[in-house]
């Protein structure tokens, strides 16, 4: 084993952060591959009716996500980031199987089990691990980067899928990519991939609370109901994938209903992940100068207001498409933003499980979107849905703009770090 210089600072670690970047691209697109084909093959292949039923592998997956993500964070600091990582994609590898011998829908509700927690690993990771190299002042930039990269990665796996299935058997399209996908992921994560343990003592020395990190308990605590500037976070993040899970779930559906093509569908399912991802670049960075309240509470209203035009389009793909445009523009100023307010607010070596707790919360959101928006769409009918998420989403981001309070956590106290700080410590691959 040999030492390494760690150092903070996004120029300074380029080459990992680069390799996470590339990684969590591949960790959206496992996703994005779902989201012009699955709800069209629940229709087709087994013929749910039900649109409840066919929103029930977005409840799975949300709820396997969300407990993954809370379970990662507590044993980020005891197992190390990056075997986490690995075992989030060795998780895929089953997941293509599953989905191409499933003879019932329970068959691809399990596979989406193994997304979930495939998701809730790796995702979870390579978050954790950019802002890790990055160190405090260019944490949003960071972010901004990672998200940009998943949801670029989402975006063009659902146009793409979308496309090939117009010719070809949507569930073929799916399975290949898929396990093309985990494979190289895979791979990647085995290696390249370093852990980041050094990082995270080199910045948590600048601290004098001491190292150990909080108990799972007390960071659920503090970032679901006793700390304004967690807790609101926390709120909005499961509120946002909420709006999300809609998306992904009911807008195919919505737009089918008023006869678009397979094609169509794909189209509109890419361009809200493609502006969401690539807007993420700049509102990360942004919200390193502007403050985060201010990106969160406009994003919350934003993505609102683009529900709205949902709703009132009539399936028109031309409004569908603006209103996929606005939606993405929204989720961009909030996303990233949420995770850098969350790690301001608390020490570095509090970070992992603050962030699972956080991302449990938001990923929640997933298997709540799906009951609400399945419920609510069989009832009122697909306007509905989309206007009572659209209400929720308004409604969270009001609560944003009265409890949180900037200034709150660390970074305001005693985080001066620059990117150009070093110090030698024994870091090895693990």
């Amino acid at each position: 084993m040999s030492e390494r210089r760690v150092e903070l600072g996004l120029r300074e670690n380029l080459a990992q952060f680069s390799l996470l970047v590339a990684i969590n691209a591949f960790v959206g697109a496992m996703v994005g591959l779902e989201r012009s084909t699955l709800p069209l093959i629940g229709q087709t292949d087994f013929d749910l009716a039900s649109k409840a039923a066919v929103l029930s592998f977005i409840v799975a997956f949300g709820l396997a996500k969300a407990i993954t993500n809370l379970g990662a964070g507590a044993l980020a600091q005891r197992l190390g980031r990056r075997r986490l990582l690995i075992a989030g994609w060795a998780i895929a590898l089953p997941v293509p199987l599953l989905i191409a011998v499933a003879p019932s829908w329970g068959w691809i509700v399990a596979a989406n089990v193994l997304l979930g927690i495939n998701q809730g690993l790796a995702w979870s990771m390579t978050v954790v691990m950019k802002i890790d190299l990055v160190g405090p002042r260019r944490r949003g930039l960071a972010l901004g980067l990672n998200e940009a990269a998943g949801y670029g990665g989402v975006a063009i796996a659902a146009a793409a899928s979308g496309w090939l299935a117009s010719t070809l058997a949507p569930r073929d399209v799916l399975v290949v990519a898929s396990a093309v996908i985990a494979m190289t992921a895979l791979a990647l994560s085995l290696l390249f991939v370093r852990d980041t343990a050094g990082h995270v003592a080199l910045e948590q020395a600048s601290h004098s609370d001491g190292g150990v990190a909080p108990r799972l308990r007390a960071a659920f605590a503090d970032a679901t109901w006793r700390r304004p500037a967690l807790r609101s976070c926390s709120q909005a993040g499961l509120v946002n994938n909420l709006n999300d899970a809609l998306a992904w779930g009911l807008v195919p559906l919505f737009l089918a209903a008023h006869g678009a093509s397979v094609g169509e569908v794909g189209a509109v399912a890419g361009i809200y992940p493609a502006v969401w991802g690539v807007g993420q670049i700049f509102t990360g960075h942004w919200s390193d100068r502007a403050g985060r309240k201010p990106l969160i509470v406009a994003g919350m209203l934003l993505q609102a207001a683009a529900l709205g035009v949902f709703a009132l389009s009539d399936g028109r793909f031309a409004v569908a498409a603006l209103a996929a445009a606005l939606l993405g523009v929204g989720t961009a100023l909030v996303y990233p933003t949420l995770i850098a307010a969350i790690s301001d607010a608390v020490t570095p070596i509090a970070r992992a499980p603050t962030v699972g707790v956080y991302r449990f919360w938001r990923d929640m959101g997933y298997a709540a979107g799906g009951l609400i928006a399945g419920t609510v769409a069989d009832a009122l009918g697909f306007d509905g849905a989309i206007a009572v998420v659209a209400g929720l989403t308004a409604a969270s981001g009001l609560w944003v703009a009265i409890d949180l309070r900037p200034g709150e956590g660390p970074v305001d106290e005693d985080l001066r770090l620059t990117s150009g700080q070093q110090v030698l410590a024994g870091h090895t691959r693990s």
